[in-house]
């Protein structure tokens, strides 16, 4: 089967249903979601969203918190536009009714997460990006003008004369279908599931990094995985983020002991940037030889539990009360801070090629992302790359959207090869030898395995060969791994989420650029 329409989007997050909102109205919009609308990182984001519209705030001041957190590596022009046009986006959403905790006059209330010099993070208790998903998808306009089609999993890019024309898709029962469209966004998230400990849902698989990279696309800086400090550790139940609004309404981080550790590695305490915090938490349950605890015991349980009613309940669900109980808490893989590389309205270096959200890279985030700003960064460059997208379809118009009809799938040709390991054994290996800290030594081993799996992965995609739905996702968390791997063995100092143990200095004088990597 093919389908046809102007705009097609890959992904359902936040930026993808922002730039849904502004293609829309300009011609027929096709969205492809690898579950439901409903599964991506956007409904798990706790903490909030992070605007200047307090009163002693401004885009200047947020931009300066960005960048410092950024470590030196932060695009300018994109963290610009991030604060500048943040407020304004953010306001479309109270305007469209977002509920925001607001105090007993009315106004925002505000909350503080690490790094951030006032408070300027706007929640919906503890349940910010579900709300904003609600807002967004609540708004988006019934077929002809946008279509949504479930539990597609997209497994190449269609490219015709050097131009993106489309996606290759397995529907629901496994058959291979095509998505044309002068015009595609690649909105489809992260890449979480690349480690054994992550904060990510099942579907942040690095799909749409690998799926550009493997059409020839130029990707960035993604040596800079953030690990969130604060997940849930309980043995054998899953990673809960515990969000750093936490630490933000007052939570402590200590040790076996009961003894609040984070000033001797960290003047900001327990709300210095996340990447210091993550570095912290490893260094005291190996000093100690214990695990490390956040506590909130210290605040009235009355206040936790209303202010925090999601975490709340994930804490209950392995037997721990929030508002009394230490929790334990170890870092897990977050945010991807590298991706596809973009300019500042989305576009790639493949032509017909979109890509926004924590898929793509501006360089806003630099080598740490500053809490609270990837549903900002959603918000904004979707809705610019959805702008952006209307000129270049206009452009590019191709004749009246159709839809054809069913034809027989093409031939399955030879059967793939059997890539070598499998996700979980993949995912022990990034954790161990790319994780919180790397060395020479661990990143070589790691790719010791990981460049024969990537052959297999070229070979495949040169060959044609036909790859079922966990076929592929084992190629893309092969596909992003590998790119992972050689980029943190190829800068050689520490900066931001990127820790080198043997080169424990950041390097202003040869590394303080960006890294690219290209198939072809």
């Amino acid at each position: 089967m093919t389908i046809s329409a102007d705009f097609l989007i890959v992904g359902s997050g936040i930026a993808g249903l922002r730039a849904a909102l502004t293609l829309q109205a300009s011609g027929r919009v096709l969205m492809l979601t690898k579950a439901d609308l409903r599964a991506g990182s956007t409904g798990y984001a706790q903490g909030g969203i992070a605007a200047a519209v307090g009163a002693d705030d401004s885009p200047a001041r947020h931009g300066a918190d960005t960048i410092a957190a950024g470590d030196g590596l932060c695009d300018p022009g994109a963290v610009e536009v991030l604060v500048t046009e943040g407020p304004h986006y953010v306001g479309e959403l109270v305007d469209w009714g977002a509920a925001f905790d607001r105090g007993p006059d009315g106004a925002l209330d505000l909350t503080r997460e690490g790094a951030h010099s006032v408070r300027r993070v706007l929640h919906a208790a503890d349940a910010t990006g579900r709300e904003i998903g609600r807002v967004l998808a609540s708004r988006l306009a019934p077929p002809p003008a946008l279509t949504v089609v479930d539990h597609a999993t997209v497994v190449q890019l269609i490219v015709r004369d050097g131009r993106v024309a489309g996606v290759r898709f397995l529907d629901r029962d496994g058959t291979l279908c095509d998505a044309e469209a002068p015009v595609t966004l690649l909105a489809t998230g992260g890449a979480g599931q690349v480690y054994r400990e992550t904060t990510n849902p099942e579907v942040a698989a690095g799909d749409g990094v690998a799926l550009a990279f493997l059409a020839g696309a130029r990707v960035a800086d993604l040596e800079f995985v953030q690990f969130h400090p604060t997940a849930l550790a309980v043995p054998g139940a899953p990673r809960y983020l515990l969000s750093e609004a936490l630490r933000g309404e007052g939570a402590r981080l200590v040790n076996e002991h009961g003894e609040p550790f984070m000033s001797r590695y960290d003047p900001a305490g327990d709300l210095a940037p996340r990447d210091r915090v993550a570095r912290a938490i490893v260094r005291e349950s190996e000093r100690t030889a214990a695990p490390v605890y956040l506590t909130l015991a210290h605040l009235p349980a009355a206040t936790v539990r209303a202010r925090f009613p999601l975490i709340t309940s994930l804490s209950a669900r392995v037997g721990l009360d929030l508002a009394t109980d230490r929790l334990p808490v170890g870092p897990a893989a977050h945010y991807l801070m590298g991706g596809v590389a973009t300019d500042l309205d989305g576009r790639t270096s493949l032509p017909g090629l979109f890509a926004a959200g924590e898929v793509a890279c501006t360089g806003v985030h630099g080598a740490n992302r500053l809490a609270s700003n990837s549903l900002l960064e959603g918000l904004v460059f979707g809705g610019r790359a959805g702008l952006a997208m209307q000129a270049a379809g206009r452009a590019a118009a191709w004749p009246e959207p159709v839809t054809l009809p069913v034809s027989d799938p093409p031939p399955a040709g030879p059967q793939p090869r059997r890539q070598p390991g499998d996700a979980l054994a993949l995912a022990s290996l990034m954790w161990k030898s790319a994780g919180v800290f790397r060395d020479h030594a661990g990143l070589t081993r790691a790719l010791a395995d990981l460049e024969p799996a990537w052959a297999a992965v070229e070979d495949d995609t040169a060959q044609g060969r036909r790859i079922d739905a966990e076929g592929w996702r084992l190629a893309s968390l092969i596909t992003v791994s590998r790119l992972i791997a050689r980029a943190a063995l190829a800068r050689e100092e520490s900066r931001g989420a990127h820790a080198r143990s043997d080169f424990p200095a950041r390097d202003d004088l040869h590394w303080k650029r960006r890294w690219y990597q290209t198939r072809r």
